[in-house]
């Protein structure tokens, strides 16, 4: 994740007042709702690298012995699989 977990909740309740106050939006929930709705999301948003690199990670385990012998870059294979994996999944980053 590419910022603290701790400023999703400052940011969220930043986003929806500004939101509300240039009336972009128009809320029919308790904004406390709104804003614990908004920093869900937001996480499931900011972790989706995260959880790309878990799977990467997983994924490149089989082939440790040989990056150990220095037959693979592990660095190199996991930017190409990550390359891969986005494009197939049109991940945005």
């Amino acid at each position: 994740m590419r910022i603290p977990k701790s400023w999703v909740p400052g940011l969220a309740k930043r986003i929806i007042e500004n939101l509300i106050r240039n009336k972009l939006l128009e809320s029919n929930v308790p904004l406390n709702n709104l804003l614990e709705e908004t920093e869900a999301l937001m996480m499931e948003e900011l972790m989706v690298e995260d959880r790309l690199h878990e799977e990467i990670r997983a994924m490149l385990r089989k082939f440790e012995s040989d990056i150990e012998k220095g037959r693979m870059d592990y660095r190199k294979l996991f930017e190409m699989t990550k390359h891969k994996l986005v494009k197939e999944r049109n991940i945005i980053l």
